[in-house]
């Protein structure tokens, strides 16, 4: 974790509690593309990163799927990349490459020798400026992509548990459909739709791009120029979803049934958008609850009383409000009716009694700890480098995110339990086996 510190290098050691400084250089291109550039030369390995500020809930909700077909179909090629050669030419070059798709954005990053600096600048900008997007990679993608949400949604056992609570969650806001989207919407979107998509997101001015390691600030941003300078800015206006889901007045309580071996609990609470004050109480209240075993739920539900096999308090982050998902797995012979009562009991202690400084204490730590560990390699500084510019239009959130944790307080977590961990505000599934 520890980065040795030479001349050029854009890295410096503080005394501040987040224990690392990120430093870094930021500037936009005419074209809108922001670029992020931070240099580490401990190890001769380059990231270059580009994250679109598109996923799944800027879709149509008729069709849905389109953000992460995407992250499939900008692997198919380009105009100067032959079909299947993208992977294939960063692999030779001794790299490694990979692309993920959230409800927010979608990243694709390379990581190579930094002597191969100038090719990863290449593959990116021939991606965002001369990709294939034709009828035979669109067909072959769909296929993968419907393939694998039988694979990893419809036929993997608790697969289909966040499509199930989100289309109970919410009921206007386009996180109610999950990420992979819906097979039928997939197969049946036609290439005008799919390349509208691509024109409207996969543009320099919804975009930011990262590169991270090994390299000298003026000759990267030479190189950037070169690159990235000349690609036309998108014409059209971006779609943003401005719908706000309304707190919910009553509890949704249902049962699902589904080819699992052992009974779950789900209880989904309303969970402020990230960044905001509440969504840090939020989430330090999570660890409270749930974060190893001398967690609150773990030492009652799992050590002591036995009741459950596993708990869990996960904050589901989002840009706009997202979800505060609690899931158990009762014990054998163990009512699930019986657990969801030891879970209401403790969700209730902290919405009545402020926790201990020794417990709040241990929750500073612990974030403490998650916040400098998030930064040990290049390519995780710069996904988060990505990320604090896109959500937050402030990438130096890369050094100033551990005070938004450290300024919550005891009564800040007891405030928030009883504002977002209500039983009307709640939707509640018991996940049973078929033969139940």
């Amino acid at each position: 974790m520890l980065l040795s510190m030479m001349s050029l290098v854009l890295l410096s050691f503080t005394s501040q509690g987040q224990g690392i400084r990120i430093d870094f250089t930021e500037y936009t291109l005419d074209n809108g593309l922001h670029v992020i550039l931070h240099q580490d030369n401990t190890t001769p390995n380059v990231v270059v990163n580009i994250m679109y500020h598109v996923g799944a809930k800027n879709e149509n909700p008729s069709r849905t799927g389109f953000a992460h077909l995407f992250e499939h179909l900008m692997f198919e090629g380009t105009k100067n990349i032959g079909r299947g050669e993208f992977s294939e030419i960063v692999e030779k070059a001794g790299g490694t490459l990979n692309a993920g798709t959230s409800f927010d954005y979608t990243l694709y990053y390379v990581l190579l020798p930094s002597n191969q600096l100038e090719l990863g600048l290449w593959l990116e900008s021939e991606r965002l400026l001369h990709p294939k997007i034709d009828s035979i990679g669109i067909a072959t993608q769909k296929s993968v992509v419907t393939e694998e949400m039988k694979q990893t949604r419809d036929n993997q056992p608790y697969g289909r548990l966040l499509h199930e609570t989100l289309k109970r969650a919410y009921s206007v806001h386009p996180y109610r459909s999950d990420i992979i989207g819906k097979d039928d919407h997939v197969r049946n979107a036609t290439d005008e739709d799919i390349i509208n998509f691509h024109d409207m997101f996969y543009v320099p001015n919804n975009a930011v791009l990262v590169v991270s390691g090994d390299i000298d600030i003026e000759d990267t941003k030479g190189l950037v120029a070169k690159y990235f300078g000349d690609i036309p800015r998108g014409s059209k206006e971006i779609f943003r979803p401005s719908v706000v889901e309304p707190f919910r007045t009553a509890e949704i309580r249902d049962t699902v049934y589904d080819n699992v071996q052992m009974p779950l609990i789900i209880q989904a609470y309303p969970l402020p958008a990230q960044g905001t004050k509440d969504y840090y109480a939020m989430e330090m209240l999570s660890s409270l609850l749930s974060s190893g075993q001398s967690s609150r739920m773990y030492r009652r539900l799992v050590d002591e009383e036995q009741t459950a096999l596993m708990v869990n308090s996960i904050p589901l982050g989002l840009e706009d409000p997202g979800l505060n998902i609690v899931m158990a797995f009762p014990n054998m012979g163990v009512e699930p009716e019986v657990l969801e009562n030891g879970i209401n009991e403790e969700l209730n202690k902290v919405k009545n009694e402020l926790i201990s400084e020794t417990e709040m204490q241990k929750l500073k730590n612990q974030f403490e700890n998650r916040m400098v560990n998030s930064n040990t390699s290049i390519a995780s500084r710069a996904n988060n480098l990505a990320n604090y510019h896109t959500f937050y239009g402030d990438a130096n959130r890369i050094n100033t995110e551990l005070e938004n944790y450290l300024a919550v307080t005891r009564e800040d977590i007891k405030r928030v339990a009883n504002e977002y961990l209500r039983e009307e505000r709640r939707v509640v599934l018991y996940y049973l086996p078929k033969a139940q």
